[in-house]
């Protein structure tokens, strides 16, 4: 990172850190943060919150403290403004948080007014919203990863979690507790998109090189977007012709004791599949995910390289850890869950990979809409399945 403190700047501000940790007054640590460090940039701030996870402070106490911390480092944040052109990734993120605050603002008016039809036309907004943490989430936040920039992720995306909550309880609220959730999400909805202002995007734009953030807006625009339609990115510079490689002698064929495919119908058939799979090896790394027609989660080039801990909310990391461990260990076949997502019943189950000698290659993810499957009943044959002539095979 080009980005460094000091050595007596970094061993200053963690010493306050920790005090503020062990419940010093914010107050009396601020004008010796003045002092001993004075201005902080939004790169700084990851690194030395990466260092102290790194050095034993549990990534829960940085998310609990995250707020202390902000409150100690606002006043060098408030002079950070960063810059990004519309179609950006960045720019449209930011340009999202002005339509979602502005969204909130509606919203408290629908429920002060009593605007029944206003109100369900903003809860319409709020389930749209969905995909700017999604991006974030699935885009961003790998790639940030990648360079360097960990905890600042997680802090954001265990608040998006709690953000989501607020939003489902919107939903279906009514009277006074609507009014009391509306009025959290708008103080959670500013506080959170400062940090990102702030913090986390200034240094994306400090690590992530230029040329990186078109390939990034291209998997923007296929999870796609809530409140408006950015502008376009500008065309890509025309690139030197590359001579086309000469045609192989042979075609490719992948072998396996229970037959042949060439990779393209390999690669199709994992695409047709009625399920999304997602896997990942033996180092805990997302490795490949198929292109199937109706993803239910979503899934980006991003992701891969990432390790699947960082693909789980904080709080379910725990639950990951032990079940990729019993798989380890030989003591599970599968784990399996079933839940309520967008309408759908979706059935997530997790295998074991083997190889032929017996050594844990990795763990596959399946996930299924079995909505209409839990709906069926009696039988059809393939005889049932009849042309305008009758059944035919």
């Amino acid at each position: 990172m080009s980005e460094m403190l000091s050595n007596h700047r970094r061993v200053a501000l963690k010493e306050i850190l920790r005090r503020l940790h062990a419940g010093e007054p914010l107050e009396a640590l601020q004008e010796e943060f003045r002092r001993a460090v004075g201005n902080i940039t939004p790169l700084e701030i990851a690194q030395i919150e990466g260092e102290l996870v790194q050095e034993g402070v549990s990534p829960e106490e940085i998310r609990r403290l995250c707020d202390l911390h902000l409150a100690l480092f606002r006043e060098s944040l408030e002079k950070e403004e960063p810059l990004a052109p519309a179609w950006h990734p960045i720019g449209i993120l930011m340009s999202e948080h002005r339509e979602l605050l502005k969204i909130v603002e509606h919203l408290n008016h629908a429920v002060s007014s009593g605007d029944l039809q206003a109100l369900e036309h903003i809860r319409q907004h709020l389930r749209e919203s969905e995909k700017h943490y999604l991006r974030e989430e699935n885009v961003l936040f790998p790639v940030l990863e990648k360079h360097g920039i960990v905890e600042p992720p997680r802090v954001m995306w265990s608040e998006h979690q709690e953000i989501r909550a607020i939003k489902k309880e919107i939903q279906t609220a009514e009277g006074a507790r609507l009014r009391e959730l509306a009025t959290t999400l708008g103080e959670m909805l500013a506080q959170h998109f400062f940090k990102e202002n702030r913090i986390l995007f200034p240094a994306a734009l400090r690590v992530v090189p230029d040329e990186e953030w078109p390939r990034l807006r291209a998997q923007f625009d296929e999870i796609g977007y809530c409140c408006f339609t950015p502008a376009v990115p500008p065309a890509p510079q025309a690139a030197t012709p590359v001579a086309p490689a000469p045609a192989p002698s042979a075609e490719i064929r992948l072998r396996f004791p229970t037959g042949e495919l060439a990779p393209e119908e390999l690669e199709a058939i994992l695409n047709v599949l009625p399920v999304d799979i997602t896997f990942v090896d033996k180092d805990d790394t997302v490795r490949y995910f198929n292109a199937s027609r109706d993803r239910i989660f979503v899934r980006t080039p991003a992701v891969l390289g990432r390790k699947v801990q960082n693909c789980h909310p904080q709080k379910s990391l725990p639950v990951v850890e032990r079940i990729l461990q019993e798989f380890r260990e030989r003591k599970r076949e599968v784990a399996e869950f079933w839940i309520h997502y967008q309408g759908k019943f979706v059935y997530i189950r997790y295998f074991p990979v083997w190889g032929r000698n017996g050594e844990y290659l990795g763990t596959l993810e399946v996930t299924q809409d079995i909505t209409r499957v839990r709906e069926l009943s009696g039988e059809k044959r393939l005889l049932d399945e009849g042309g305008p002539d009758g059944p035919h095979v």
